[in-house]
């Protein structure tokens, strides 16, 4: 392949719901350009983009895929991302690195839940944005009806660019109103001729739109617009391409991709009309500072997806934000500041890979064997000092489980495993709980923990068990409390002496101290898991030797790791020590650690002590008509609900909801909704549990304790 420079470059993103056709057009767009000499489908399982073993089993993309085509001179970078909201980690990224996502609209569904959460997304980043109407050869197919769908939900800012001669079974035409022509497809290939004279005057009045959406972007063009009621054709050519850029248009375009019908007129559009890297913005560092896309600049480049292939290994694809690189390069990775060799640059479309030479500023690549860089990496040429590229953010995770390996004997093999899926997936975050004692992933939600569950059982053999995650309760006290523990043991030789005197009373930010009891000195401990612990020594006249008093903290301190109440973590507590006694031989350390823990734990369970649970910030998306339902589910879930908002044609719920009524509630809400809803959610704070569902816990915890025993 030739060294495509940055103006002949294109990236785009197909967007979509699931089963809108984006691997097939994608499969359509690789044909179109001789990448490969024959379309396959999803229904033959021999799809360029689809190919790793969980997408053929499901019929879905779980990861996004990247391509590439050559078209009309130029070489179009192609990331075919999945359709359920689940894998939005994998959608990310494709939006981060594409210069225009295409948005892939099912024509029998319309706009989806996918469509909505993506559009967000998209405007977050202010990309130019296209769509096309996919599935025109349905019978329920409605060109009209979905073009003002659109528009309704979008803005008039959506302009068909093309439109259909007719739908259904026998849809094979569209006219193309940028190129003013007619596009008649058979067997995937297009005969291009003049516009029918019937068809003539639709076509007029759209490209009229086309010509004042272009004339928009420039204020002398409006102008000139007005005054002359038409533009040349370069001064169109330049407006409509500023106003892409500008979001001042997103134009519409036709497709049949089953049946490769609209891949030409898409594909003439984006060579054509979509802006090449450096006519969008600049990609800039996590300093804010611009990166420009100039080939003669030191080089850069962002690693923004990692894979690992058969027979190849780890697979990083990176953009490149400015310079060019050659196979041979070093370059420095800027997150952790190792030297990486690159040793081959690849050109991917899907598994079928070429070798490249050399690779500039704008494109995506591919390169392998990199010993410590990963996604989300930076990797400068050493002479570049500009730092880390701004780092793809992802969402917070919204569903958990905890999870085991059937065979403990797998125990070991399981870590290895979850730290290299987290490498391929970042959404997915794992970690070993020492408070809950679980193993936790969390992740986008439920089908997202099944393809997990999949890979580490069907690739890596270690049979899983998902179990129900703990809650991370916390525990503390709502009032003072005073108790005094006395530890003695006599068992020939030396014995243990200690007896301590403490008073315990909750924390608050800016609060004064007691003055029952003079303070002669306060360590304050902000604590691991929240809150603080302070300790304060009020011991007057050597009651207890100071020597002591770290190990009295000690014994207060495993208390608080494993709480009184149900063994979660306690805070926010004040802890006064006023007075104890020692005793000249037997007093040592092991004593006092004793005494102390004793002794806290009675105040503990005197000082009105409250059991905290997680609460979290929610918001769900969801179409109006669909409103009650899930109102009630989430009062039934204990949640408060904060307020609502409109976006489009969605609702959105803002509510707090305990960490322990959310549990699979991805699958819940796809339940009552269709499908047609989603979520996020955020930690906001811990509060204190109802009394009734204290009581529970309690008992539980009881039970439990008896069970051990």
């Amino acid at each position: 392949m030739k060294v495509y420079q940055t103006n002949e470059i294109r990236n785009v993103a197909l967007i979509g719901g699931a089963k809108a056709g984006k691997t097939t057009l994608a499969e359509c767009m690789l044909f179109e350009g001789g990448v490969i000499n024959r379309r396959g489908s999803i229904d033959d399982k021999n799809t360029v983009s689809d190919y790793r073993e969980i997408e053929l089993e499901r019929e879905n993309s779980v990861f996004s895929t990247v391509l590439y085509s050559e078209f009309d001179g130029k070489k179009i970078n192609i990331i075919d991302t999945p359709g359920f909201d689940d894998f939005v980690g994998e959608i990310i990224a494709g939006i981060h690195v594409a210069d225009m996502p295409l948005m892939i609209i099912n024509a029998q569904n319309g706009i989806e839940v996918t469509t909505e959460i993506t559009w967000r997304l998209m405007n977050e980043t202010g990309k130019p944005v296209s769509f096309v109407i996919n599935q025109l050869d349905h019978d329920k197919a409605n060109f009209d009806e979905t073009l003002k769908e659109l528009q309704g939900h979008f803005g008039n800012k959506v302009v068909a660019a093309q439109f259909p001669v007719s739908t259904g079974q026998g849809f094979d035409s569209i006219v193309d109103v940028l190129e003013m022509k007619l596009y008649k497809y058979k067997d995937g290939k297009a005969e291009i001729s003049d516009i029918p004279a019937d068809l003539a005057g639709k076509a007029e009045e759209l490209r009229g739109a086309l010509i004042e959406a272009a004339a928009e972007s420039d204020e002398a063009l409006m102008e000139k617009y007005f005054e002359n009621g038409e533009l040349t054709d370069e001064e169109f050519y330049n407006g409509f391409v500023s106003s892409i850029i500008q979001r001042n248009v997103f134009p519409l375009f036709c497709a049949s991709s089953k049946h490769s019908v609209g891949t030409t007129g898409i594909m003439t559009f984006i060579s054509k009309y979509a802006p090449a890297p450096n006519q969008v913005e600049a990609m800039k560092t996590v300093k804010d500072e611009v990166v420009e896309m100039k080939v003669e600049d030191q080089f850069s480049a962002l690693v923004f997806k990692t894979s690992v292939e058969p027979h190849l290994g780890e697979v990083n694809f990176m953009k490149i934000a400015a310079g060019e690189i050659s196979e041979g390069s070093d370059a420095i990775n800027a997150k952790n500041d190792t030297k990486e060799r690159i040793t081959q640059l690849l050109v991917v479309a899907g598994k079928n890979r070429e070798k490249v030479s050399k690779a500039v500023a704008g494109d995506i690549v591919a390169t392998v064997k990199l010993k410590s860089t990963g996604t989300n990496h930076t990797l400068n040429a050493p002479k570049r000092n500009t730092g880390e590229l701004a780092m793809i953010q992802y969402p917070d995770p919204k569903f958990r489980t905890a999870i085991k390996a059937v065979n403990t004997a797998d125990d070991e093999k399981l870590g290895g495993i979850l730290t290299e899926l987290r490498k391929i997936d970042p959404t997915i975050l794992v970690e070993y709980s020492k408070e809950l004692k679980q193993i936790i992933i969390s992740c986008q939600g439920e089908m997202h923990m099944s393809a997990a569950k999949w890979h580490i059982e069907t690739i890596e053999k270690v049979q899983l068990e998902l179990i129900p995650p703990k809650i991370p309760y916390r525990e503390t006290i709502t009032k003072s409390a005073k108790a005094n523990y006395r530890h003695k043991k006599q068992s020939g030789g030396s014995g243990q002496f200690g007896e301590v005197y403490m008073m315990i009373e909750p924390y608050k930010e800016g609060m004064s101290w007691t003055t029952e009891f003079p303070v002669r000195g306060t360590d304050e401990h902000p604590l691991p898991w929240g809150g603080k612990l302070i300790f304060n020594n009020c011991i007057v006249g050597g009651a207890i030797d100071a020597r002591f008093h770290p190990a009295i903290l000690k014994g207060i301190m495993e208390k608080m790791e494993e709480g009184p109440l149900t063994g979660s973590y306690a805070r926010d507590i004040v802890v006064y020590i006023y007075d104890g006694k020692m005793h000249p031989v037997d007093s040592n350390e092991i004593s006092f650690k004793l005494a102390g823990r004793h002794a806290f734990r009675e105040a503990f369970k005197n000082a009105g002590p409250k059991i905290l649970e997680p609460i979290y910030d929610v918001e769900v998306f969801v179409p109006a008509d669909r409103m009650g339902d899930v109102m009630t589910d989430l009062q039934g879930r204990r949640g408060i609900v904060m307020g609502m908002d409109s976006e489009g044609n969605y609702q959105k719920i803002r509510a707090r909801i305990p960490l322990a009524e959310l549990n699979k509630y991805s699958t819940a809400l796809s339940s009552l909704t269709s499908g047609k809803a989603t979520y996020t959610m955020k930690f906001f704070e811990y509060q204190q549990v109802p009394s009734d569902v204290q009581t529970t816990l309690l008992k539980a915890y009881e039970e439990q304790e008896a069970e051990e025993e």
